[in-house]
């Protein structure tokens, strides 16, 4: 049987699926992943001039409504993890970027690591794609993907960052 595309799953009305669907960016017919994550970047621009405290905030608020959201977007279409939901992509790409100076340069090269860690999907990511379901499973490997991505990044652009 045909695979059922995006559009068909989801509505866009619902908004439930418009935040899946990363604002619509999901439903690309190419790479939509990749234009989820570029869907991020104005979000992510606006909440840029927040307290880091409050940046911390919207990133964690993001990802655990991200549980919920992604999976009754997923339940909703009957299909775990369609490629068109990409809220995690956003919540990835937030936290790729959590104290980090913002330019194009840093924007760029956060969008790149968080992309290939989460195409890539090295260990421990890969595991938990494979064995974590529903929604949880869904935001966990790109939340673990960030991780990854902002511990590079701070290397890179901010050796001497500390909480304290």
């Amino acid at each position: 049987m045909p695979k059922k595309p995006a559009s068909q799953l989801f509505n866009i009305k619902n908004p439930v699926h418009f935040l899946a669907l990363g604002f619509g960016s999901g439903l690309s017919p190419k790479a939509p992943g990749t234009m989820g994550t570029v869907a991020a970047i104005p979000l992510f621009l606006l909440c840029s001039y927040l307290p880091l405290s409050a940046f911390i905030a919207v990133t964690i608020f993001i990802s655990i409504i991200g549980i919920w959201i992604c999976d009754k977007a997923s339940k909703d279409a009957g299909v775990h993890d369609h490629g068109a939901i990409v809220w995690d992509e956003i919540a990835g790409f937030f936290i790729t970027m959590i104290a980090i100076p913002v330019s194009v340069e840093t924007i760029a090269a956060g969008f790149v690591l968080f992309r290939i860690f989460d195409i890539i999907k090295p260990w421990p990511i890969s595991y938990i794609d494979k064995k974590v379901a529903g929604g949880f499973g869904i935001m966990l490997d790109d939340i673990i993907a960030g991780i990854l991505a902002l511990t590079l990044m701070h290397l890179i652009y901010n050796p001497n960052f500390s909480l304290y």
